[in-house]
């Protein structure tokens, strides 16, 4: 297979994200890649899955970093995402995909010392489902670690302002903003740990419901979880300094009980 790096390099998320024209958008979500990492590093010669893999980027990372996992396995929803990963990473035996549909087998069950979620939850309509899945597939004692973005407090009115002048000049992800009125801005703004506002509800023809960005809220997705898991750290990104309150992205590393 070609080197690694090229194939990262080749990917239609890593292409937009970490590879974008746009410096600011390539160093957050260089920085966000390399919490990612970081956080896999202790999971080195074990199994890994990451649960909604996009283009794979982040298990190719972990499989070029010195403590790598033994197995990386990338889940999606679209068939087609799973078949381009298997043709891009074909020739790297500790890299596979598989879709979200298969991970109901057997063979799959309490399997993975680890299962990475990032960037999911915060367009998942019905959060219960997927975690009692996650659950299964975690090995006793296996870890489960979550990354959201925020989209509340301060951190809010600068993504917006990122995300439309991004939008202006048609970099990555952002053709536009979904418009909060300002209501709903004072009510993200000031969030507490609930659910602050309602959600809009997107679908495409013949697919699953799904939410954008707007109105989430991480601290309440942070009381959800702790029923379910238990709670080692909370991190931030880009700098865990700033804690999640401050930054772009919030960090859970869980634990299964």
């Amino acid at each position: 297979m070609p080197d690694l790096r090229s194939v990262i390099e080749g990917g239609h998320y890593a292409r937009k994200q970490i590879f974008s024209r746009d410096r600011l958008v390539s160093w957050s979500h260089s920085r966000r890649f390399a919490m990612a990492v970081s956080l896999a590093r202790q999971f080195c010669n074990g199994r890994v899955l990451d649960y909604g893999c996009g283009d794979g980027t982040f298990l190719a990372l972990t499989l070029l970093a010195d403590a790598a996992p033994a197995l990386a396995v990338g889940a999606e929803l679209s068939v087609e995402t799973v078949s381009e990963c298997r043709h891009r990473y074909i020739g790297e035996p500790r890299l596979q995909f598989v879709t979200v549909d298969e991970l109901v087998r057997a063979e799959h069950a309490h399997r993975y010392d680890a299962v990475f979620c990032m960037e999911v939850f915060e367009h998942v309509v019905n959060w219960d489902p997927e975690l009692a899945r996650i659950e299964r597939l975690l090995a006793p004692g296996g870890k489960l670690v979550v990354s959201v973005p925020v989209e509340t407090g301060l951190p809010l009115l600068v993504k917006q302002t990122v995300r439309r002048i991004a939008g202006w000049r048609k970099i990555g992800h952002y053709p536009g903003t979904s418009p909060y009125s300002f209501r709903e801005l004072a009510a993200s703004l000031f969030a507490g740990t609930k659910q602050h506002m309602e959600r809009p509800v997107f679908s495409y023809t013949g697919g699953e419901p799904f939410h954008d960005h707007k109105g989430f809220n991480w601290m309440a997705l942070k009381e959800r979880l702790a029923r379910q898991f238990d709670v080692e750290r909370v991190l931030a990104s880009p700098f865990n300094w700033l804690g999640p309150r401050l930054a772009t992205q919030a960090w859970f590393v869980l634990r299964r009980r």
